[in-house]
C-alpha cells in the first residue's frame, strides 16, 4: 500500500452534478474506492474550493459541517440533498503551522459548512460522509505562482494521511453554459475553444512547463474565454504546488458538460501514477 496521498484537482462544474452525475460522477464513484484500496482511507480531507474564498487564508474548523446550498434557480431537489460530515478542528492547528513556516498567516474559525464545490464531489467519492473535512478559504487575487506556493506549504500533509483537494472547473464560462437559460442541454458537443484549452493544460502538464502554466492567461488558447475570471482554475495550482515541481501533473479524468464546462481531474506528486493505475483496475467499483 502506498504511504503518500496524491493531491487532487477535481472539477465540479454545475451544481446539477449532484443530480445528473454523467461521466464525471461515475469517475468520482470510482475515485473514493481507488484511493481507499491503494492508499488507505484518508484520515482527513483539506479542501480548497472555488466557492470558499477570503481576503486572507481562513480555516473553517467547525466540529461538524453541513452542505451549503449556495446557488439558486436549479432543480428544487438539489436543496433536499445533504452531506453532513465531521470537521477537523485539531488538524487546523497543523495546517496553520505549516503555512506559518513559509510566512503565510492563516486564521482558524469555529464556523463550518461545505459549499457545493465540496459536497457535490464528496457525496460520490465517499457517500458515507465519515471522513473529517477541513475547508481552507484561499485568496483569489493571488497569482497562479502564489497559489502554487500555498500548495507547496501544505505538501507534508500527503505523508500524514491527509488528502488535499482543489475544487473548481478546468474550463468555466457560465455565460456560455447558460446563454439559453438554466435548462441548457448538458450533453451537447464540446466547442472548439474548450477542447483547445483542455488540450493545452494537459500537454503543458505532461512536460512540467511550469512557467507556461503559471502564465496560462497569456499563453493558453482561449484563456479569457474559458475563464472570464479564474477562481475556478486557481485551485488547480494549489493542488499542483502540494505535488511539487519534480512530478508531472497526471490527468486522471476528462469529460465535458454543456459543451464548454470541462470536468477534468488531475492528480499530482509522486503517487499520481499509482492512483491512475488503481483507477484502471477492473476490481474498482464500476457504476
Amino acid at each position: 500500500m502506498e504511504t503518500t496521498l496524491p493531491p487532487l484537482f477535481l472539477s465540479h462544474g454545475s451544481p446539477m452534478i449532484a443530480l445528473d452525475p454523467r461521466q464525471a460522477g461515475a469517475f468520482l464513484q470510482r475515485l473514493g474506492p481507488a484511493i481507499d484500496a491503494r492508499f488507505g482511507r484518508p484520515r482527513a480531507i483539506v479542501m480548497l474550493s472555488a466557492h470558499t474564498m477570503a481576503r486572507t487564508p481562513v480555516l473553517l474548523a467547525a466540529e461538524r459541517h453541513a452542505a451549503v446550498h449556495d446557488f439558486g434557480g436549479f432543480d428544487p431537489q438539489l436543496f433536499r440533498l445533504r452531506y453532513d460530515a465531521p470537521g477537523a478542528p485539531a488538524l487546523a492547528a497543523r495546517v496553520q503551522a505549516l503555512l506559518a513556516q513559509t510566512g503565510i498567516s492563516a486564521q482558524s474559525v469555529p464556523q463550518g459548512g461545505l459549499d457545493h464545490g465540496i459536497w457535490t464531489l464528496l457525496r460520490y467519492a465517499w457517500p458515507e460522509a465519515d471522513i473529517p473535512v477541513l475547508p481552507l478559504a484561499w485568496v483569489p487575487t493571488q497569482s497562479p505562482a502564489e497559489q502554487f506556493a500555498l500548495g507547496q506549504a501544505l505538501a507534508p500533509l500527503a505523508r500524514e494521511g491527509v488528502l488535499l483537494i482543489g475544487s473548481g472547473s478546468i474550463t468555466h464560462n457560465l455565460r456560455r453554459v447558460f446563454a439559453g437559460g438554466l435548462n441548457a442541454e448538458a450533453g451537447q458537443s464540446e466547442i472548439a475553444q474548450s477542447a483547445a484549452f483542455r488540450r493545452w493544460m494537459q500537454s503543458r502538464s505532461a512536460v512540467r512547463d511550469w512557467d507556461g502554466l503559471f502564465a496560462y492567461r497569456s499563453q493558453a488558447p482561449h484563456a479569457a474565454d474559458m475563464h472570464p475570471s479564474d477562481e475556478h482554475l486557481l485551485p488547480w495550482y494549489i493542488a499542483a504546488g502540494a505535488g511539487g515541481r519534480a512530478h508531472a501533473p497526471r490527468r486522471i479524468h476528462d469529460s465535458v458538460t454543456y459543451g464548454c464546462l470541462g470536468m477534468d481531474a488531475y492528480a499530482f506528486g509522486p503517487a499520481a501514477p499509482a492512483l491512475a493505475a488503481a483507477l484502471a483496475e477492473p476490481s474498482i467499483l464500476n457504476p
